[in-house]
């Protein structure tokens, strides 16, 4: 069984960034349409997503970046003390060199800096707390940052058509080692029987790029390519209102503590519908489920992080708080985190501008 226990690791700091141009889904334009088959209007009561933010020229470390530099100043950390990096996304700068690599550099970080790249999806945020706490304390590292998020896709049809469901978002976590503190506890779970229901079918060296993965074809009604990622929707539906409720009552059940007395429950931002379903069967009072999803739309694994940001920002101030938080999606994967955390810092949110690109890291 995939439990996990790290004590001694404390999450000092959570902040996040977002492009400042907002997609109204209410108002859409050619490049962002909501759906042939609904009403802007049904769009968003079924969703739950009104706006998101969107840009065609930000990446992924470009949002991550920003909300890094903002954390670390807030936290008052000397950059030379941070001593590993893990940047978890499905949108990264390269495919190779790693993007940790890059944002090492960028940050100004120190060259003995521990970097490494996660390529998950919805619930990556999950699997890089425990990588990041994992290295804690081990020996000389004992501060590290989580950076996650999607933003600029790899691919930008010819319409440059927006998904009205997603939204770009880069997050950073910070952990640090402290003696005494309850630490992370954590459950994951994996069924690669499912691995076609979230899928880029062609860009890998399984299927590698050709002329044809270009070519317009026509999956469930609706016009894609090979090089986009495609979604079972009801399978998908179906494993999220299963797992995630599963994976937090196992939790609890395993290190033998009663979930309902967790302050807030924070879930991966699927869609209004699936989240509202998995609150249900737990039984949880509304007011301590947040969501982001009306104003940033799904925001694949930077969900959670960026949930506490919009939602959380000082009602944790100067007291303990016990979360609870699940990510599930692409992999099939899952896994669940409970954690306690004191005076916890909450950055404001930053807004990056399309000028904002590095234009140090490009080829």
């Amino acid at each position: 069984m995939a439990f996990l226990s790290f004590p001694n690791v404390r999450i000092a700091g959570i902040s996040a960034g977002v492009p400042q141009n907002i997609a109204d889904n209410l108002h859409p334009t050619e490049d962002d349409s909501v759906s042939t088959e609904y009403s802007p209007e049904d769009f968003v009561r079924m969703t739950g997503v009104k706006e998101r933010r969107v840009s065609f020229t930000l990446t992924t470390s470009d949002l991550c970046y920003a909300a890094a530099e903002k954390l670390i100043a807030d936290l008052k950390w000397n950059k030379a003390d941070v001593g590993a990096v893990f940047f978890v996304s499905q949108t990264p700068d390269y495919i190779l060199p790693a993007t940790a690599c890059i944002l090492q550099d960028r940050l100004g970080l120190s060259k003995e800096c521990y970097a490494v790249d996660i390529s998950l999806g919805c619930s990556g945020w999950i699997y890089g707390l425990s990588s990041a706490a994992s290295v804690l304390g081990r020996g000389s590292i004992k501060k590290a940052l989580i950076m996650c998020g999607d933003g600029k896709g790899r691919f930008i049809g010819k319409k440059r058509r927006l998904n009205p469901l997603f939204g770009s978002a880069g997050t950073v976590t910070a952990l640090e080692y402290e003696e005494g503190s309850a630490g992370i506890k954590l459950h994951f779970g994996t069924d690669g029987s499912g691995f076609d229901a979230i899928i880029t079918p062609e860009g890998g060296s399984r299927n590698p790029v050709t002329l044809a993965s270009f070519d317009t074809e026509i999956v469930d009604g609706k016009k894609t390519y090979r090089i986009q990622s495609r979604m079972k929707g009801m399978d998908v539906f179906s494993f999220g209102i299963t797992a995630a409720p599963k994976s937090v009552k196992s939790l609890a059940a395993h290190f033998e503590f009663d979930y309902l007395q967790a302050d807030w429950f924070v879930f991966h931002q699927a869609n209004a519908k699936m989240n509202g379903m998995i609150a249900k069967k737990l039984k949880l009072p509304v007011e301590k489920v947040p969501s982001s999803m009306y104003r940033f739309g799904n925001t694949n694994g930077a969900s959670i992080p960026m949930t506490i940001v919009a939602e959380l920002k000082g009602k944790t101030d100067g007291k303990l708080a016990k979360f609870i938080c699940c990510g599930f999606g692409v992999g099939l994967s899952w896994g669940s985190a409970y954690f306690e955390t004191n005076n916890l810092v909450i950055s404001d949110l930053v807004e990056v501008s399309d000028e904002e690109v590095d234009k140090v890291h490009v080829i």
